[in-house]
C-alpha cells in the first residue's frame, strides 16, 4: 500500500498587475511530491520559480487551483492555523541564510521548535543534536556574524530540518557559497533526505544538482514540463 503524497497541486494558477496589464505566472500547474521524494525545479529567471515555492509553501494565494500539504489545504486555513500547519510540515531554505542576527545558531535552530509549542529544554536538546550533525557542534553559542557563509547556511538548513517537516522547500540553497562549499552542502542535503525521510523541492540553476534529485521539471510558459537529465 502506497503513502498518500505530502504535497499535491491542482490546476495553480498565478497572475500579478503589471502596468495596467495582467501577468500571467503560473499556469495549471499540477504537481505531486511523494514521502522522501527529492525534486529539482530549473528555469530561466524570471519564470516563475519563486512565486511557485511560496505558493506551494503558502505564503501566497494562488489565483486559481489548490495546494494540499499532509491533507490539509492551505486555501481552507486561516492565517493562525496556516501558520500552525506550516510550522508543523514546511521547512523553507533560501539562497541567503535570513538567519536572526542577535540570536546565536542554537536560538535560531530552536525556534521554530519554541513557536511549536515544544519546551525549552527539549528544543534545545533537538537543535544541539542537529547543529552537532551538520558540523557545527562547536559553534552552538556563535552568533551569525562569527561564522562563515557555509556555516550560516548550515544552520538555516538545521532550522529548517529540525521540526521533522514533511517537506523543505529551497530557493537557490548553494547559489551564494563557493563550489566546494556548494557541494559540501549538497552531499549533507542527500544524507539528510535519506536518513530522516525529508521531501525536498530545490529550485536550482546548477545541472549537478538537478542530476542528483529523483527527478526534475522545468518551468516554462508558466507551465512545468518533465526534464530527463
Amino acid at each position: 500500500m502506497t503513502s498518500k503524497p505530502v504535497l499535491v497541486a491542482r490546476d495553480l494558477a498565478r497572475s500579478y498587475e503589471q502596468a495596467g496589464n495582467d501577468l500571467s505566472v503560473l499556469q495549471g500547474i499540477n504537481l505531486e511530491i511523494e514521502k522522501g521524494e527529492k525534486l529539482a525545479i530549473i528555469g530561466v529567471s524570471g519564470s516563475g520559480k519563486t512565486t511557485l515555492l511560496n505558493v506551494l509553501g503558502g505564503l501566497d494565494d494562488p489565483n486559481a487551483g489548490s495546494v494540499v500539504v499532509c491533507d490539509r489545504d492551505w486555501q481552507g486555513l486561516d492565517a493562525s492555523e496556516r501558520a500552525a500547519w506550516r510550522n508543523q510540515h514546511v521547512g523553507f531554505v533560501y539562497q541567503f541564510h535570513h538567519l536572526l542576527a542577535e540570536f546565536s545558531a542554537l536560538e535560531n535552530v530552536a525556534l521554530p521548535l519554541l513557536i511549536g509549542g515544544v519546551s525549552v529544554k527539549e528544543s534545545r536538546q533537538r537543535a544541539t543534536d542537529l547543529l552537532t550533525r551538520v558540523g557545527l557542534g562547536e559553534r552552538l553559542q556563535h552568533r551569525p556574524a562569527a561564522l562563515s557563509g557555509g556555516e550560516r547556511q548550515r544552520v538555516a538548513i538545521a532550522r529548517a530540518l529540525v521540526t521533522q517537516p514533511s517537506v523543505v522547500l529551497m530557493d537557490e540553497p548553494t547559489g551564494n557559497l563557493d563550489p566546494h562549499t556548494a557541494a559540501s552542502m549538497l552531499d549533507l542535503l542527500m544524507e539528510l533526505n535519506e536518513t530522516l525521510g525529508i521531501s525536498f523541492i530545490m529550485v536550482t540553476h546548477d545541472p549537478a544538482i538537478a542530476a542528483r534529485m529523483d527527478r526534475t521539471v522545468c518551468l516554462v510558459d508558466g507551465r512545468l514540463e518533465p526534464v530527463v537529465v
